[in-house]
């Protein structure tokens, strides 16, 4: 057991650093926090000035005001951007293995390939963690610029929902490891996250979405009392199915496939 925490501990440690020094991560990290919070942002000030073209996109958002204003677009806009950027960063981490070669040379670690791809997948999870923070800490900064004043209860409850939303889009993004494994690039990765995100939203509009994973956090940050804690605990089960299946892959690759 020791051997196998210092082996995952040696491997975990190499995927943070490749984590902190790439620049693929680093852009990303920008453009979904400063993406999200500009369209917020941008989307918010043109409801107030009254364009209705705006506030046709809202919907039951157009007539909120303020922090609910705010959050409900951030909601909006969080679930499908995030998890699409959280996605395509996943198929290149895993996926830059293949396409760069350098995953036959992980047959001559000492750690097993298994590991190294469940240290993947915890490096991950601890970006995503702190892309949800800082995006949030964003948004609080843009909702305080705009006018809106000091967030009361409500407004606070809505920012640890969006909060949650973020962190769930980062678990929700695991498919994309296991396709890009199974697809040997960081292509199939990419595609699955697209029609993921697809899916989630025409599963929204049939009014399904509740009880479909992907969609239930958007939903329920948007409107908590339309998605049930079993509802929302469905979504645990995505991260756990994809990145256990990861890891088996990962466990068997073979360099002539």
């Amino acid at each position: 057991m020791n051997r196998m925490n210092t082996a995952f501990a040696a491997a975990l440690t190499v995927e943070v650093r490749k984590f902190a020094a790439s620049r693929v991560v680093r852009t990303a990290t920008v453009l979904i926090v400063a993406g999200i919070a500009v369209l917020t942002g941008s989307m918010t000030v043109a409801a107030e000035a009254g364009n209705e073209r705006i506030l046709a996109q809202l919907g039951e958002f157009a007539d909120a005001q303020g922090w609910d204003r705010l959050t409900g677009v951030a909601a909006q806009i969080t679930g499908a951007g995030s998890l699409l950027g959280f996605g395509v960063v996943l198929a290149w981490v895993v996926g830059r293995e293949f396409a760069e070669g350098t995953v036959s040379g992980l047959f001559a670690l000492p750690v097993s390939r298994a590991t190294v791809m469940a240290a993947k997948l915890t490096a991950f999870v601890a970006w995503t963690a702190g892309v949800a923070v800082a995006l949030v800490s964003v948004l609080a900064v843009t909702g305080l610029a705009a006018g809106n004043g000091t967030p009361d209860g409500e407004a606070l409850a809505g920012l640890v929902r969006l909060l949650a939303l973020a962190s769930f889009s980062g678990l929700l993004a695991a498919p994309a490891a296991w396709a890009a494994t199974l697809g040997r690039g960081l292509l199939p990765g990419i595609a699955t996250s697209i029609g993921t995100v697809v899916v989630a939203q025409v599963m929204v509009v049939s009014g399904t979405g509740a009880w479909f994973p992907v969609a239930a956090p958007s939903l329920w940050a948007m409107r908590p009392g339309d998605v049930s804690a079993a509802q929302l605990a469905l979504v645990l089960l995505v991260p756990l199915l994809a990145g256990l299946l990861a890891v088996r892959a990962w466990s068997r690759l073979q360099l002539d496939r």
